[in-house]
């Protein structure tokens, strides 16, 4: 337990630190809101809309979480094909059961679909809806 006093003095002492960086900024700073400041900034152009009602599509976090997996994947793999020769075999199993289990979670998002950006089913909505539209005019 004693070994990790250093660390925890590290962490108040950091956190002490950030506080009175902050605490003295806004002691120091002067407030004078206008209505300039107080706008959402868009590349210099004209604020259009609220800034709290933008809309995305949702597949955007499914496709950013695919990503942060096989991003952690790289960066766990590396090091691990720098040591698996001295390592030895239970290594090298331990890596290719990684790898296992990460091919099988990609296949699965990808059975789900979550790969797709237009799924079937809107596809299919989309060309009916194309159609009845060419129909009714």
């Amino acid at each position: 337990m004693l070994e990790y006093v250093g660390v925890l003095m590290l962490l108040v002492v950091g956190a002490l630190f950030v506080g009175a960086a902050i605490g003295a900024s806004s002691l120091v700073r002067p407030h004078n809101p206008t209505r300039e400041k107080t706008m959402p900034y868009e590349c210099g152009e004209t604020a259009v809309g609220s800034p709290w009602g933008v809309q995305f599509n949702i597949r955007f976090y499914v496709f950013a979480l695919v990503f942060l997996v096989f991003d952690v994947e790289a960066v766990m793999l590396v090091p691990w094909a720098v040591v698996v020769k001295d390592l030895g075999m239970p290594a090298l199993v331990a890596g290719f059961i990684f790898i296992g289990m990460l091919v099988l979670g990609l296949a699965d998002v990808w059975r789900k679909g979550d790969l797709e950006w237009v799924r079937e089913e809107e596809r299919e909505a989309i060309k009916s809806s194309a159609s009845t539209g060419i129909k009714a005019a």
